[in-house]
């Protein structure tokens, strides 16, 4: 089996840890002993064994990873299937005070697979444990105050503020 690391560019390919390579080649020999227990699981797989195994390439790539042990990550029995990203490109609101923010096209849906409803200048907070939405926004995209839970908000300068029905 070809190493992944070989089909990079020479300059990018020489950086590659040999502790990875040892452990990629590891993988492709027992790898027919894996199927039966891992088929269809992501695994970090260093020091001739699974490290870390589960359905969630994110958890099972960082568990791996915080080993130190340079694993080799893949999805068994789907290890030719190449990770798909997507580019998108948008426009910043510059406007905003501090840094531009990035402004998207988003569609909020209440049930999974079901029609939603389209805001088409939304900042979206990805990294927010938690976010704050205008009740008038609320009702556009079909939320109910059932669904969500009562507290207390305020602003990085203070003066809490209880919220309203």
């Amino acid at each position: 089996m070809k190493s992944l690391a070989d089909q990079l560019p020479s300059q990018i390919a020489n950086q590659i840890s040999p502790h990875w390579r040892k452990n990629e080649a590891d993988y492709w020999t027992v790898r027919e002993q894996l199927l039966e227990r891992y088929e269809g699981q992501w695994v970090g797989f260093a020091d001739g064994r699974v490290i870390a195994s589960g359905a969630s390439p994110v958890v099972v790539f960082h568990e791996a990873e915080s080993s130190g042990r340079h694993p080799f990550f893949t999805c068994v029995g789907r290890e030719d299937e190449p990770t798909r990203m997507r580019r998108v490109t948008f426009p910043y609101d510059a406007s905003y005070p501090g840094e531009a923010l990035p402004i998207l096209k988003l569609e909020f849906r209440s049930v999974s697979g079901s029609p939603g409803v389209t805001l088409d200048r939304v900042i979206a907070d990805t990294g927010a444990d938690a976010s704050a939405l205008p009740w008038a926004d609320c009702q556009a995209v079909q939320l109910t105050a059932a669904r969500g839970r009562p507290g207390l908000m305020a602003g990085i300068a203070g003066g809490a503020t209880p919220p309203k029905p």
